[in-house]
């Protein structure tokens, strides 16, 4: 049995974390992006699918690119983050499981059904979406997820020649505490959980 992580961590990652909306004029690195790779490929996925494919926007050229996709709500914050990741799915996953799941013929279970596939890889995605948070948070970064975006646009704008499809945006970078909201209201656990 591990422990439990500190409160620091705790604080760090939910507790104290926030979702940002401007940004410091801080770089982030390509090391550091590599690094938040590692860390969130490490988490769960369904037979260890792993269908988040993600580009991060982190260039003037990749904004621009970006921009006429974006919300107007999300267009300042955006464009003023080091980062913007794209976290999208690849439909082609499965043929990836025979590295990722050796021990059993998992592609055979999504490519005989379509619509399995999709659910699955849109899933999975989205708790990697997660996982990148996560991730950022415990590398002393910010983030702001979005999606707030025309997905058409951005498939079409980054993924033409892959056949990736995007699922949500992630800003990354230092936010900036005069930028921030007051914090909302979450639910309590009786309004949002049971029992049984």
């Amino acid at each position: 049995m591990r422990d439990a992580v500190n409160p620091d961590a705790l604080a760090a990652l939910f507790t104290q974390a926030r979702t940002h909306n401007g940004w410091l004029a801080k770089s982030v690195s390509d090391e550091t992006l590599k690094a938040i790779y590692d860390l969130l490929k490490m988490g769960p996925t369904s037979a260890n699918c792993s269908p988040a494919r993600i580009v991060f926007v982190r260039t003037h050229e990749g904004k621009e690119k970006l921009c006429p996709a974006l919300s107007s709500g999300n267009l300042d914050k955006s464009m003023t983050a080091p980062v913007t990741a794209i976290v999208a799915w690849d439909p082609l996953f499965y043929d990836k499981l025979p590295a990722l799941f050796p021990h059993g013929d998992a592609r055979s279970w999504f490519t005989q059904s379509p619509q399995l596939a999709e659910e699955t890889a849109f899933r999975n995605s989205s708790m990697q979406a997660a996982y990148l948070i996560f991730a950022c948070r415990s590398l002393g970064l910010d983030t702001g997820p979005m999606s707030g975006f025309d997905r058409n646009k951005v498939d079409a704008a980054f993924f033409a020649d892959s056949g990736w499809r995007s699922n949500l945006l992630i800003n990354i970078g230092y936010g900036d505490a005069e930028k921030l909201y007051d914090r909302l209201p979450r639910l309590d656990f009786d309004d949002a959980c049971t029992l049984a």
